[in-house]
């Protein structure tokens, strides 16, 4: 992991209060809610030097972690690829019933006059 620079910030405490309630919100401790801020702060403005490492990703890492810039091995199971369908039973067009289709019945000629 690479070294990090500890830094003594003096805040006003309501400034600080508002900040913890902002990282609760996004789950993150205040020490990151306020990185995540200058990081952002800094790429808005042009400012983030191109060597900056990417803060670790949050939550916990997955069993079968691999590095972020590698592709994955086997697509999702949950997106087949569009030329293979999956298994079953396709549904139909029009599937046959013996009701007629439901709405309004047809308009009757209307009486002579």
């Amino acid at each position: 992991m690479a070294e990090r620079k500890g830094v003594l910030l003096r805040l006003d405490p309501a400034v600080h209060d508002a900040l913890t309630r902002w990282a609760n919100d996004e789950l993150r401790s205040t020490n990151a809610q306020i990185e995540f801020l200058l990081r952002r702060a800094l790429a808005e403005s042009g400012r983030l030097p191109a060597g900056a490492v990417a803060p670790p990703r949050r939550g916990r890492p997955r069993k079968d972690a691999r590095p972020r810039d590698a592709p994955p091995e086997n697509p999702p199971a949950d997106n087949p690829p569009a030329d293979n369908p999956p298994a079953g039973n396709p549904p139909t067009e029009n599937p046959p019933t013996d009701n007629p289709p439901a709405g309004n019945p047809p308009a009757e000629n209307p009486p002579d006059e």
